[in-house]
């Protein structure tokens, strides 16, 4: 980027010089001087500006000359040199950027340090920032790219258009862009409720507030050492409960299922069998039997032999009576 590429009706500072620089210092040597400044107004005229008949701006323009004669270099040739020199990381802060920028050329060209100048100026400068983020998001693979131009700031309109994409992928993108960002407030928030507590206790609840460990990190502004050794903590936690809770459930198993036939007394065995085969008249399903005989809390193992051999019944019954 040059400073030619600006907005479309630039200002008459910067077309001077832009006149100045097409002409060059050799072209207004001598007696080409009084023609040369007569026809860069004539040709300032034609941009919507009234040089030629107006005396300020015509004696705006003898000024530039003057300056640029004295220097020995049109100021464009010392200000775009400034300009192309920048990188992305000059540029993060337009705003200083632009200071930095006056007050290197500046040194040179005293006229570049004017007031008005200042704000012409800084919309050359974010035009480089947003020149450089787009060739830096068309270097970045998937969707790195749109992501950058979005947390920039920059409008979908130009994302779309510089990074030739559809209005559908930008909003796919930018719905994923938002709800990371939204995430990020809520564990920022999260970390603001803690605040004061040790390290320790704040990576506990930001795990157990399901917050994945790259922003934990990050926003709870904890060493990685911590965040490890509450992991291991917090698994060898889960491990034990996990243990318990089986524990339990085999306990509760083995209690629903009954005891073993061999452990049932005799007269508990013949109300069991009576009452099944009252279930076994009103159902021959399996599925039925068993929810049936849950609900009458006959122990499994006589349920297993109903289903699976109803003849044994009438041994287990008889076995009972003796």
């Amino acid at each position: 980027m040059t400073a030619q590429d600006t907005t479309e009706k630039r200002p008459l500072w910067l077309l001077m010089e832009e006149k100045i620089l097409e002409l060059g210092p050799q072209a207004m040597g001598g007696d080409n001087l009084e023609q040369s400044i007569r026809k860069m107004a004539a040709d300032l005229d034609k941009t919507g500006y009234n040089v030629s008949l107006n005396g300020g701006n015509l004696l705006r323009l003898r000024w530039a000359v003057k300056e640029m004669l004295k220097v020995g270099k049109p100021f464009l040739t010392d200000f775009n040199d400034a300009l192309s020199g920048l990188v992305l990381e000059d540029v993060v802060d337009p705003h200083r950027a632009t200071s930095k920028l006056i007050a290197q050329v500046g040194e040179t060209w005293p006229s570049m340090q004017a007031s008005d100048r200042k704000g012409d100026i800084l919309q050359i400068i974010e035009k480089k920032k947003l020149d450089l983020l787009v060739d830096k998001a068309k270097g970045l693979s998937g969707d790195e790219g749109i992501r950058l131009l979005i947390v920039e700031g920059i409008p979908s309109e130009v994302v779309t258009a510089v990074l030739e994409i559809s209005d559908e992928k930008f909003g796919q993108v930018n719905a994923a862009v938002e709800a990371e960002l939204a995430e990020r407030e809520r564990v920022k928030k999260l970390v603001e409720s803690k605040e004061g507590e040790s390290p320790e206790d704040m990576v506990k609840h930001l795990i157990n507030e399901n917050v994945a460990d790259q922003l934990i990190l990050e926003l709870a502004g904890v060493e990685a050492s911590v965040l490890e050794t509450v992991n291991k903590a917090m698994e060898e936690e889960l491990a034990e409960k996990k243990r318990l809770e089986e524990e339990e459930a085999s306990r509760k198993a083995a209690e629903a299922a009954g005891p073993p036939l061999e452990e049932i007394p005799s007269d508990e065995m013949l109300d069991y069998i009576e009452s099944i085969r009252e279930i076994m008249e009103f159902s021959d399903q399996e599925k039925e039997i068993r929810a049936m005989c849950e609900q009458s809390s006959i122990p499994n193992c006589i349920v297993d032999v109903a289903v699976t051999e109803p003849d044994r019944l009438d041994e287990l019954e008889e076995k009972a009576e003796g």
